[in-house]
């Protein structure tokens, strides 16, 4: 891909490792697997993106969070059920937990296959065994979009864009002067874009329109992995994906399941 169209836009990474996007939103780029963690802040609420991958990774990070904004985060929101993303949300206590409709189930039904695809990237087997006991189920499950108000003006859209890297996609917008829009692993910077078992490639190049259509020209684009981009990244990722010879790179993906049948707009 060519760099040139490649730009931040962001601040500096702070000592602590958080690199501040906006006013009150911010994201880490965790050790070991480079996963996205990004947070939101208002008035009265904060809300987390993604996990890490392991019941200790999110302990560590609520208390981040919470030193780093004063207060203790609110809400998570799960990007997609691969365990890099997914098996630190039993660290983050009494938020409430969003994730794509039909999540629900692969999740409950994938323990195994997390557990075993966590070990396969380097978790000691007795943390992913952890890990996959503790799996928090989601509470509340999105189709199309959902604003969260986070008090002081503050909200957030959570969008479900897929089916594309997996078969359960969300991306959260925090609209501003310039909006940030946090994608999960339907783009990624560090590399090419990784399919595994559960992606749908046919479907990839729309859920990043999807994005594209939220976020629009002026926003930064934050990747499941690697560093924040603009709209023309994400574009030129796209038509790479859409081309006759593109497609991401099998074999990369963490266990899922494939996509669910379409649903309206809503949660439950």
């Amino acid at each position: 891909m060519d760099s040139t169209v490649k730009k931040s836009g962001a601040e500096a990474v702070a000592p602590d490792g958080w690199e501040h996007l906006a006013p009150g939103v911010a994201r880490r780029r965790m050790p070991g697997w480079d996963e996205t963690v990004g947070v939101v802040a208002g008035d009265h609420g904060v809300l987390v993106v993604d996990a890490g991958a392991t019941p200790a990774d999110g302990a560590a990070l609520y208390r981040e969070i919470t030193g780093l904004f004063g207060r203790r985060p609110t809400h998570v929101v799960l990007t997609h059920p691969h365990f890099d993303h997914v098996m630190g949300a039993a660290g983050f206590t009494g938020c409430e937990v969003y994730a794509a409709v039909g999540m629900d189930g692969v999740l409950s039904r994938g323990r195994d296959e997390l557990r075993g695809d966590a070990e396969r990237h380097g978790v000691p087997a007795a943390t992913a065994a952890e890990a996959a006991e503790l799996l928090v189920t989601p509470h509340h499950l999105v189709s199309g979009e959902l604003t969260v108000d986070l008090g002081g003006g503050r909200r957030v859209v959570i969008a479900n864009v897929g089916p594309g890297h997996t078969g359960h996609d969300l991306a959260v917008l925090v609209p501003g002067p310039v909006p940030v829009v946090f994608c999960g692993d339907l783009v990624e910077e560090s590399g090419e874009p990784q399919a595994g078992p559960d992606a749908v490639p046919a479907r990839w190049p729309a859920a990043m329109d999807r994005l594209l259509a939220l976020g629009g020209e002026e926003a930064r684009y934050v990747p499941g992995h690697g560093a924040v981009v603009d709209a023309a990244f994400v574009r030129a990722q796209r038509d790479e994906l859409a081309g006759p010879s593109g497609g991401p790179r099998e074999g990369g993906g963490p266990a899922g399941e494939a996509a669910p049948p379409a649903a309206g707009p809503g949660v439950s």
